[in-house]
């Protein structure tokens, strides 16, 4: 591996750092899993069978929407909420950069005790 793809993937944790940070919270993560499954929606949808009132939500949108997870939209009234994809997708490949690190960390350690 260059030196030049060393810091680059060394770069991606500390970007990558505000999106973990967001989504280091349960609500956080259940929204996010709703606005996967179901699409974009409205805050009165996205608190519907939660125990969440929508000021919360409102102030855990604005947080993810603060590091680039979710945007919304004005339809009407309301606030349409939708995920922006390309961020989760920093997070992952951030999380298969440390999953490759590790398993060369691994392989090295096999590798000087069977030595």
């Amino acid at each position: 591996m260059s030196a030049r793809n060393k810091l680059r993937e060394g770069d991606q944790p500390r970007q990558s750092a505000s999106i973990f940070a967001a989504l280091g919270d349960e609500t956080r993560l259940l929204l996010i899993s709703r606005l996967c499954n179901d699409g974009p929606m409205s805050i009165t949808r996205l608190t519907r069978g939660t125990n969440v009132t929508r000021q919360a939500v409102t102030k855990h949108l604005e947080v993810m929407r603060e590091v680039g997870l979710v945007r919304n939209t004005r339809r009407g009234r309301e606030r349409i909420w939708q995920l922006e994809q390309r961020r989760l997708k920093e997070a992952r490949h951030c999380l298969d950069l440390i999953s490759k690190q590790w398993d060369e960390a691994l392989a090295q350690l096999k590798k000087v005790v069977e030595e």
